[in-house]
């Protein structure tokens, strides 16, 4: 049986922005697909160029065995497709615009209504329906949106940060709906860059970061990969680099002690991996102790997927999304004083 999305070697560049670089992976039919990575990591570039909203410079892509590039109506009608950004027209009732959404996707009218029904009832929008969109909240936008790409059920749904922005309770929603989506036999691929959403949803992962993939499996292939437990140091709030190497340096000498990470962006903390035993925190604390140097705060973990991104970064998802963040800011002013 063909993958239901294939992706081989995408390629995206905007002017002399390579938004993606070299992406690759294949999801198989009825699986739930985590594509993980901060904010400008190249996730929206590739859903796009998959949904025929953007061309690829080059690659293979196929949905359900169809081109992406040569046949683009035809994967059209395969794919739901659920932005980032929620456009809803806030005139209409919630009613009005997924009938709307039915027409132009020209299911008959009988059919609309059954599905339009049936979507307004899972979503728990029931109650809504008939009152205008812009009265409602960013939860129930969110879940409107997601009724409207579902309409014609696709066999492939794909996902752009379907829960950003949203409260608990309604996050709570979405990720069930996908969970029976899933049971149904829908093909999902989630874009995210919540490592939670991703670790409680997806069947396997790719974590992209500048544009190419840096790791792909199960999350918990991808965190047995690493070996052992997480340990987090900080000398102190804002520790010397001078400091932190040489608590480096020690802490490698250690057997226990597979690898140590100074993390700048969290003030020259260490991060180790250490071999599974009950007393590395005790083992690890009077060594620095002995030293003569600091302990501001120490914690222990199993891996997680922030560990494998961190493992292949040098730096952690946050820490990556706040940088992007900077570097967004740093632009914008850049670009207001050139005004």
């Amino acid at each position: 049986m063909a993958p239901a999305v294939f992706i081989q070697k995408l390629q995206k560049r905007y002017g002399a922005v390579a938004a993606v670089k070299d992406v690759s992976f294949a999801i198989e039919p009825g699986e739930i697909f985590g594509l993980l990575g901060p904010n400008g990591s190249g996730k929206t570039t590739t859903i796009r160029c998959l949904c025929t909203l953007a061309k690829p410079d080059a690659g293979q892509l196929e949905v359900m065995g169809i081109s992406v590039v040569e046949k683009p109506r035809a994967v059209r009608q395969k794919l739901g497709y659920v932005a980032q950004e929620v456009a809803i027209d806030k005139i209409l009732t919630g009613r009005e615009l997924l009938e709307l959404q039915a027409a132009l996707y020209h299911l008959p009218s009988s059919l609309a209504k059954q599905r339009v029904d049936l979507m307004l009832s899972v979503l728990g929008l029931e109650e809504y329906a008939d009152k205008k969109t812009g009265t409602y909240s960013g939860g129930l936008r969110k879940r409107l949106d997601l009724a409207a790409g579902l309409l014609h059920q696709p066999e492939v749904l794909v996902l752009d940060e379907p829960t950003v922005g949203l409260d608990i309770e309604s996050r709570v929603i979405v990720w069930d709906f996908l969970r029976q989506l899933r049971e149904q036999g829908t093909t999902i691929l989630l874009s995210s860059h919540y490592l939670e959403e991703v670790d409680a949803l997806a069947d396997r992962v790719a974590i992209i970061d500048k544009g190419v993939v840096i790791a792909a499996g199960t999350p918990s292939e991808l965190k047995d990969r690493l070996g052992g437990d997480r340990i987090t140091l900080r000398l102190r709030e804002f520790a010397p680099v001078e400091e932190a190497q040489k608590a480096k340096d020690l802490l490698s000498s250690l057997p226990f002690v597979e690898e140590v990470i100074i993390n700048p962006a969290q003030g020259n903390s260490l991060n180790l991996v250490v071999k599974p035993q009950s007393d590395a925190l005790t083992s690890i604390q009077q060594s620095i102790q002995a030293a003569g140097l600091p302990t501001f705060g120490i914690a222990q973990a199993r891996p997680s997927l922030d560990d494998v991104y961190l493992a292949a970064t040098g730096q952690t998802l946050m820490d990556a999304e706040l940088a992007a963040a900077g570097s967004r800011d740093l632009k914008a002013e850049k670009k207001q004083s050139m005004k």
